[in-house]
């Protein structure tokens, strides 16, 4: 397998998070698959420091670089600096995750009438798309272009009927666009040619103080919902929709996320942490709304996520072990990133109460994600 020149380096990094001048969208090579696919990225500047790598395994995030308060820039996502490892040990670093994001009980659902069968990648139950989900597919760079103060690129991927089991051939469509607001934006469309079921969203795993820092339990979080979805022992919803108030679970209020993670709470014993999905509403909203805010009190910066889905995926890097080593070099352990994804329900073609994730011919599904960058000029500041 081929590395791509400097993708090794960690003084190549460096130098790219210190680079931007202007808005500006770069193609480069990042490596090659196995079977000889080659894998490209494309890199996303704006006049303000800020950069996104986008590669095309997975259409992920592979670097995000944000200036701090005092205007030192760093790389607050995730990743890997090499294709064999995101091959080798995937972790979903920043990623498109589908075609149904997060958990169907046991593989199995029922969409007019016809039972289908998902493979199995999470215990008992499909996870993310199932074995060979959106994140491990090499998509195709289409457009790459930067005017009128922004920087895009779109990429593309079609699953045939039948993919993971999954109905219709579903054509799938992610443009990610930064600006000079500091906002990346990703917005994924798909259409099909059956009846099938779609849940779109992004895995990016964000450390506000630079991936490889160490923990971001002491990140201040707002979440802009009053209820969650309880899940049992396997992270299925149980159908229950629980009041967050008097509970763990409560951040409609910034607190720190790890105040009480270590609490004897039965759901944080299921999720081994913070792995749920909050309400943000019961049905998709007419236009994009904050669901989420979170504030890093060491460097100032501050992620603020809007989305219209009705649903958020909150995760607080329960499952990273210390196996996979970063773009920095430093190993990643418990706790040292979280994970917010907008997002249908889990287990929603199981769970009627949940709504529909339903995508008929004709239509258009969309799942418009922005995350806008910015800094606060004292710690805690709100």
């Amino acid at each position: 397998m081929q590395r791509a020149g400097w993708m090794g380096s960690i003084l190549g990094l460096a130098m790219l998070s210190a680079a931007a001048h202007a808005t500006d969208a770069k193609r480069e090579t990042f490596g090659t698959m196995p079977d000889g696919t080659k894998v490209d990225a494309v890199v996303l500047s704006n006049a303000h420091g800020m950069q996104a790598r986008i590669i095309a395994l997975g259409a992920s995030v592979q670097f995000l670089s944000t200036p701090d308060r005092n205007g030192k820039s760093a790389n607050i996502a995730l990743g890997y600096a090499s294709l064999n490892d995101y091959v080798s040990n995937p972790q979903y670093f920043g990623a498109t995750v589908g075609r149904y994001a997060n958990r169907i009980a046991k593989g199995h659902f029922t969409l007019d009438g016809h039972a289908y069968s998902v493979p199995v990648n999470n215990g008992v139950n499909s996870l993310h798309g199932g074995t060979r989900g959106f994140d491990k597919v090499v998509w195709t760079i289409g457009e790459v272009k930067h005017d009128a103060g922004k920087a895009s690129v779109s990429l593309s991927y079609v699953s045939p009927d039948g993919d993971m089991g999954y109905p219709g051939k579903l054509t799938v469509t992610a443009v990610y666009t930064l600006d000079e607001e500091n906002r990346l934006s990703i917005d994924y469309r798909a259409t099909t040619d059956k009846v099938t079921i779609v849940n779109l969203s992004n895995h990016a795993y964000w450390n506000l103080s630079g991936e490889g820092s160490g923990s971001v339990m002491d990140d201040l979080l707002t979440i802009a919902g009053d209820a969650y979805l309880p899940v049992d022992a396997g992270s299925i919803p149980t159908g229950e929709i629980r009041k967050v108030a008097g509970t763990p679970f409560d951040f409609r209020t910034a607190k720190p996320i790890g105040r009480d993670i270590r609490t004897n709470d039965p759901q944080l014993l299921n999720g081994h942490g913070y792995d749920h999905n909050w309400v943000i509403s019961k049905d998709e909203a007419p236009a994009l709304r904050m669901v989420a805010r979170v504030e890093d009190p060491a460097s100032g910066r501050v992620l603020t996520l809007k989305s219209s889905k009705p649903g958020l995926q909150f995760y607080s890097g329960n499952f990273l072990d210390g196996t996979s080593v970063g773009t920095g070099g430093h190993v990643y352990r418990q706790g040292d990133a979280f994970v917010l994804e907008p997002q249908l329900y889990p287990d929603t073609p199981n769970q009627a109460s949940f709504g529909s994730a339903r995508l008929e011919p004709g239509h258009e599904y969309r799942n418009l994600i922005v995350y806008e960058f910015t800094t606060e000029s004292t710690r805690g500041a709100h």
